[in-house]
């Protein structure tokens, strides 16, 4: 065989080679460029997401004028680096604004305005603000034209690149020489930067097209070529692993982005060997599938949780709103509503964005909302700080008019008349809590002056006190008796509430032994009450379940389940009310001690009530 013949049998073997690779590529193209647009669009989806958490944590806390400062120092930087920033300052900068019209519009409906002849005013701050907008609408309209152009100008430099290629094909007969001149040709082709997306397919087919003809025509020797298949698998077989391990890595987002790092070099690389090209690109897009599938999972996954964040915000929100400011009128109601809310703020906290659209929304009346609520409660504040300074100056007179009386002789007028400033004394509000103390033991140490005089000038009572001492003794003892002895319960307890009714009817004891045998009375009736269960509130509940398990309408029920909560509602609004007044009766005189008992007694039974209250409630639960 003579070197001519050599050379035509090389070249058709060539030929049968690439005839057969290209139809492989072509799929092969297919198919990556297929699997590049999923991951495109997945993609957008991330940095739109990630856009959002950004928006929402920037430029909190700026004024107006700082934010237009910010947006027009922005003007100076390259157009596309500043995207998320101008889309926080954009968010925060009309948070701002229409935060300043919701208060214009309420004012100037409070002037009695009709709100359809209410015009937002103009603002100079945000005239500047649209004004720097514009310039970067320009600038980044300027920016994508430059971009189109150089896309435009890269698909040229590509086509005239292919069409020299072709015209190098179309001259088989200096295609030798031309070797050199397509290797350059080709790293031309890889350095030209990006083209339009619409021409990406059809450049890298006609490209592909063009360099197989090339190598099917050239009479290159099988060492050269067999060289380069190597040299390809080796850079395959390496970007196969990698592929493989991506699918092992953590950090999603990261590993889709190295994989198309991962996919540019993949074809940017030569063939190799026609009999292990499809195994190679399989095992390649195989590893490529697990990531991307990983990549769509993790933002799917994304997605939801925002969903869920959306629905434990709007919760928050409907929470915050329910809560009556109008209703609170004392401090401890404000105390506890102020305890509802910060543990709703710190809920908030706790959870992560919900989706673009409405997150923002969201966070602006969550705010708006606490807002309103804390201002409220400063309004509040204010008004009863004057109000107990009010209450202070009345008591202090009270305070006078008693000192004035303290040393009287005209025992029944001026009985009644102190006895009318205590009644008096009681209509009158609190006051300060440092003064209430101080303004208490003057008043209490005049009258308490003038009824241990008056008591002194009256000792005509004492043998009447003290034989109604000596009758609640006798009381006292028979209760203790039946505690010792009684084996019948009910009957126990009948006696009981018998002593009980006689002890209400029995009048004063001496002063002296007041507080001494209340004591020594309660003692024993507590004790009775232990002993002989005569709080009913085993009954009571027993009763109360019986009379649940009748119903059986689930309407009935829950109508149940309100009067109880409303029940108890009423219970410890009261119950909160006696505690406060506890600071009004803390003197230390015999008369404000026994005050302070009978005050105690009352707050336990309310405690007594309420715990039947709970257990009612629980049962009702129960049955739901």
């Amino acid at each position: 065989m003579d070197l001519r013949e050599k050379s035509e049998s090389e070249e058709q073997l060539n030929k049968d080679v690439t005839l057969n690779s290209e139809s492989a590529i072509n799929v092969d193209n297919d198919a990556e460029t297929k699997s590049e647009a999923q991951a495109s669009e997945v993609e957008n989806v991330a940095e739109e997401s990630e856009v959002d958490e950004k928006v929402a944590t920037g430029y909190s806390g700026k004024t107006k004028a700082e934010l237009v400062a910010a947006l027009e120092e922005l003007l100076e930087k390259p157009v596309e680096s500043i995207k998320d920033d101008v889309a926080q300052i954009k968010v925060a900068f009309y948070s701002l604004r229409n935060a300043e019209i919701a208060k214009l519009r309420e004012e100037f409906l409070a002037k009695g305005n009709e709100e359809s002849a209410f015009a937002v005013p103009d603002d100079a701050e945000e005239t500047a603000f649209k004004d720097a907008l514009n310039k970067i609408k320009e600038k980044r309209a300027e920016f994508n034209a430059a971009q189109d152009a150089m896309r435009a100008e890269n698909l040229e430099k590509k086509r005239n690149i292919i069409a020299e290629i072709n015209a190098i094909v179309a001259d088989p007969d200096n295609i030798n020489k031309q070797y050199a001149r397509v290797q350059q040709l080709q790293q031309d082709f890889k350095a030209v930067g990006e083209i339009p997306a619409t021409e990406i397919t059809d450049i890298w087919k006609s490209y592909q097209l063009a360099t197989e003809n090339f190598y099917d025509l050239l009479k290159m020797n099988k060492e050269l070529r067999d060289y380069d298949f190597k040299k390809n698998l080796e850079i395959k077989q390496q970007l196969c692993n990698e592929a493989t391990a991506l699918g092992e890595c953590e950090d999603v987002v990261a590993a889709f982005k190295k994989l198309q790092e991962l996919h540019n070099i993949w074809r940017e690389t030569g063939p190799v060997a026609k009999e292990i090209r499809e195994e190679f690109w399989a095992t390649f897009k195989d590893a490529s599938a697990v990531v991307n599938k990983k990549y769509q999972a993790f933002f799917e996954s994304r997605k939801e949780k925002e969903k869920e964040n959306e629905v434990a915000k709007t919760a928050i929100c409907e929470k915050v709103e329910a809560i009556d400011i109008a209703g609170i009128k004392t401090y401890a109601a404000w105390d506890d509503a102020t305890k509802q809310i910060i543990e709703l703020q710190e809920e908030w906290k706790k959870l992560g964005f919900a989706a673009k659209k409405v997150n923002a929304d969201l966070f602006a009346r969550f705010r708006k909302t606490c807002d309103e609520f804390f201002a409220r409660k400063a309004e509040f504040f204010k008004t009863m700080k004057e109000e107990l300074a009010a209450n202070l100056q009345k008591k202090q007179a009270l305070c006078e008019k008693a000192e004035a009386l303290k040393d009287s002789t005209e025992w029944k007028k001026t009985a009644d008349e102190l006895v009318a400033l205590q009644k008096e004394w009681k209509t009158v509000g609190p006051v300060a809590k440092k003064y209430s103390d101080v303004v208490w033991k003057r008043f209490i140490a005049a009258c308490d002056h003038f009824f241990n005089e008056k008591n002194k000038q009256t000792s005509s009572v004492r043998q009447v006190e003290h034989a109604n001492l000596k009758a609640k003794k006798e009381i006292i003892a028979g209760i203790n008796t039946i505690l010792a002895e009684a084996s019948d319960t009910s009957d126990a307890a009948t006696k009981v509430r018998a002593f009980m009714k006689q002890w209400q009817e029995i009048g004063h004891v001496p002063f002296k032994e007041k507080d001494k045998i209340y004591n020594e009375y309660r003692e024993a009736v507590d004790k009775a009450f232990e002993k002989f269960d005569m709080k009913a509130t085993r009954a009571n509940l027993a009763n109360f379940e019986s009379s649940i398990n009748q119903i059986s309408d689930q309407d009935k029920m829950y109508r149940e389940r309100e009067r109880l909560v409303r029940s108890y509602e009423l219970k410890r609004n009261e119950l909160k009310t006696y505690e406060n007044n506890m600071g009004f009766f803390n003197a230390q005189s015999k008369g404000g001690n026994s005050m302070l008992k009978e005050m105690e007694r009352k707050i336990q039974k309310i405690k007594d009530e309420l715990a039947l209250l709970e257990k009612k409630i629980q049962l009702v639960d129960g049955k739901l």
